[in-house]
């Protein structure tokens, strides 16, 4: 039998939920502004044009290989299910919904258009299911030991005056630390190896997956600060620049902003504001979101486009040759 308390609480925890995420819509873009009230465009302008060709190249570079290697997240995924899509057929589809997670939300190119794509391609909803949470799992243990390992250490140095402080900035480290290790320890020694979440069932990997998860995970974030790094000023320390945007990402998944349109910039500015020029944060962060953000998408729909008439194709093929098969009187 039901509980009337559950039935009540629900709805209240709805409309909590809907009035945090409210606050941070109208607190975010007021945060913003204070920062950039005072902000000298023509500095901004000025530090955009002065990026050297060699600069660019090279966060065009690590964008790249950052792709390349989130990615190979549904290659483990593959290797998991053991489903038996090739690789050329994995890789650019990941790519594309990579891109459209990015900048449309987890929820149209993490989950939509994964089992759009994956469905069309063969792949039943349980498979695709188990290889969306492998590729879940893979970023964010990649986060969590990532994220750990610096705030437990003291490498990202916050500002003075800030509530957190190192020691609790420790502490979340910690239990960062902790969080991560358990699901590695896990996968070596758990005797129950199996699960069922909502019909479906998930299954723990073995530990070598499991440490190549965390390594491709934390590789890859380690990339996407290196672009932001690349296009700071020289007296940006790298460690800093990878845990603030670790802060930011957070910030930018509990407000639900499609990118993190101004989340991202309003932490980067109140963190870094007293190390560095405002003008020179803010184009470091358009120069990241034009090469990381939007030059991946432009390529990502032709690629959206391309991978859909392929798979119609494969689609028809293999409708033709059960035909083919039905009639054949031997």
């Amino acid at each position: 039998m039901s509980n009337p308390d559950d039935k009540q609480g629900k709805p209240a925890w709805r409309w909590a939920k809907r009035l945090l995420t409210l606050c941070f819509f109208i607190l975010v873009p007021a945060l913003l502004f204070m920062l950039v009230k005072n902000l000298d465009w023509q500095e901004v302008s000025q530090a955009l044009r002065s990026y050297s060709p060699t600069i660019l190249l090279a966060a065009v570079g690590v964008t790249v290989l950052s792709y390349a290697v989130y990615s190979s997240f549904d290659l483990i995924g593959r290797a998991y299910t053991q489903h038996g899509l090739p690789t050329r057929q994995v890789l650019p589809l990941t790519f594309v919904c990579y891109a459209f997670t990015l900048n449309l939300s987890s929820w149209v190119g993490g989950v939509a258009l994964r089992y759009r794509l994956y469905s069309r391609l063969g792949l039943k909803v349980s498979t695709i299911t188990r290889v969306l949470s492998m590729s879940l799992i893979t970023n964010w243990l990649g986060y969590i030991l990532l994220a750990g390992v610096l705030f437990t250490f003291g490498l990202l140095k916050l500002p003075e005056g800030w509530a957190i402080g190192a020691t609790g900035l420790r502490i979340i480290g910690l239990l960062l630390l902790a969080i991560g290790l358990s699901y590695l320890l896990a996968c070596q020694f758990s005797k129950r190896r199996s699960w069922t979440i909502r019909g479906h069932e998930l299954t723990l990997p073995a530990l070598p997956m499991a440490l190549l998860q965390a390594g491709l995970g934390a590789l890859n974030w380690s990339l996407m600060a290196l672009i932001i790094y690349l296009l700071l000023p020289e007296e940006a320390f790298y460690p800093t620049i990878l845990g603030i945007l670790m802060i930011s990402s957070i910030a930018g998944v509990i407000t639900h902003i499609p990118a993190g349109l101004g989340v991202i910039e309003a932490v980067f500015i109140a963190m870094l504001q007293h190390e560095m020029s405002k003008g020179s944060i803010v184009a470091a962060l358009i120069g990241y979101r034009a090469i990381y953000f939007l030059l991946p998408l432009a390529v990502a729909c032709v690629v959206y486009l391309v991978l859909e008439k392929r798979a119609k194709k494969l689609r028809q093929n293999s409708n033709q040759q059960d035909a083919n098969e039905a009639t054949d009187p031997a």
